[in-house]
């Protein structure tokens, strides 16, 4: 998993995702290659994980999925399904980057 960096009112970018997912992959390479340019908070979630169960009775058969929400003084802490905007199975790095400047603002 890549380091996060958090700044105060920024996106927050979590990708829901599993181990042996092509579509993942390419996803993961996407928002990573935004990341190089433009500095966002970024989390992975495997749905297969054990302590990820609430995330894979949601999006068992979607991932990849991935969420944007605003940080503000460090909060919310973790992804929530309510209030983050998301993309599903397949995004340009453009679209990405839509996602993160709605999330911001």
């Amino acid at each position: 998993m890549f380091p996060t960096r958090i700044l105060l009112g920024q996106a927050r970018l979590t990708l829901f995702t599993r181990a042996g997912c092509g579509l993942c992959d390419t996803a993961k390479h996407t928002v990573v290659q935004l990341q190089k340019r433009r500095p966002f908070e970024y989390v992975e979630k495997d749905i297969m994980d054990a302590a990820n169960k609430s995330w894979k009775d949601v999006y068992e058969f979607d991932v990849p999925v991935l969420h944007a929400q605003a940080v503000k003084d460090g909060l919310p802490k973790e992804a929530e399904l309510s209030d983050a905007r998301k993309l599903f199975h397949r995004w340009t790095e453009q679209e990405v980057e839509q996602l993160v400047n709605e999330a911001e603002n």
